[in-house]
């Protein structure tokens, strides 16, 4: 596994620029309850991209779509700005690898937080995808369409952000929207194994937290999600926030996704011992 090779500092200029016109935005154009609500609304909407797509579809197959609406996950996890989803996918499945060791390649307990949250992004040794990772991915000729022009989503967003509301809505909608939905985004690999409590014995640090569900819709129950990754809800209990899995739940009412997996009953209560276990046990044995 690669180490750090150093910023790629001409390759960082786009990221750099968006973050300046994004805390700009507010000085460049004055705020209102239309422009607050039109980022928040496009921030959620490519958050959902990124959790349902990239993460749980693409990183770990946690449900069944067709080959359309699947380059539709592509293509709205992809106006996120953070890359294609084979290369979103790779490098998360390197995270599940090899989580909180010297090879894991955004360990807040390794590398720290600056690291994880935002350095190994810069970095140019991640720049590339690791194909042999997401060959079930990379034989879909569109999906690599996506990969190697992978900016054209966000600049067709930016693009349609312009012609509806012109530059008001492009700063607020798209810059300032973007710039808080990658640090969204980052949290989860900088702080999800930092803070929070810990439901399950995994072999790394994850852990659960409320807060940064809100902020990631659902995407907060880390240690749920470490201890049983390949499920389409993170949430595993009703009082767990989940957004995403919810949307998800709508989407199979449509019949636009299926076979959403979910944590059996043996997995959910597996952190219970004594007699909590045994009160739970005739339903995990009626469940099979």
């Amino acid at each position: 596994m690669k180490r750090a090779q150093g910023i790629n500092w001409p390759g960082i200029i786009p990221f750099v620029a968006v973050h300046l016109v994004g805390f700009a935005t507010p000085f460049l154009v004055a705020p209102t309850w239309g422009l607050a609500a039109l980022a928040v609304g496009v921030y959620y909407v490519r958050m959902f991209g990124i959790t349902a797509g990239y993460h749980r579809y693409f990183s770990h197959r946690a449900y069944r779509t067709s080959r359309a609406f699947q380059f539709a996950l592509a293509w709205l996890g992809a106006t996120a700005s953070q890359k294609g989803a084979l290369w979103w996918a790779a490098h998360h499945r390197d995270h599940h690898r090899y989580s909180d060791t010297e090879d894991d390649i955004h360990s807040p307990l390794v590398g720290g937080f600056v690291w994880s949250h935002v350095g190994w992004i810069v970095d140019r040794g991640y720049e590339g995808t690791n194909y042999d990772r997401v060959k079930d991915l990379a034989k879909y000729p569109e999906l690599m369409w996506i990969e190697r022009h992978w900016w054209v989503p966000p600049a067709t967003l930016a693009v349609g952000l312009f012609l509806a509301g012109g530059w008001a809505w492009v700063l607020w909608g798209f810059f300032l929207s973007t710039t808080v939905l990658w640090h969204g985004t980052f949290v989860i690999n900088s702080l999800a194994h930092v803070i929070g409590s810990r439901r399950y014995e995994t072999t790394d640090g994850s852990r659960n937290s409320f807060v940064l569900a809100l902020v990631t819709m659902g995407e907060g129950w880390h240690n749920n999600h470490h201890f049983y990754p390949g499920t389409a809800n993170q949430g595993f209990f009703w009082w767990e926030w989940d957004p995403s899995y919810y949307v998800l739940r709508g989407l199979a009412a449509l019949g636009l996704v299926w076979d959403l997996r979910t944590p059996p009953l043996k997995v959910k209560f597996a952190h219970l011992d004594g007699d909590r276990a045994r009160q739970v046990r005739p339903a995990i044995d009626a469940a099979g």
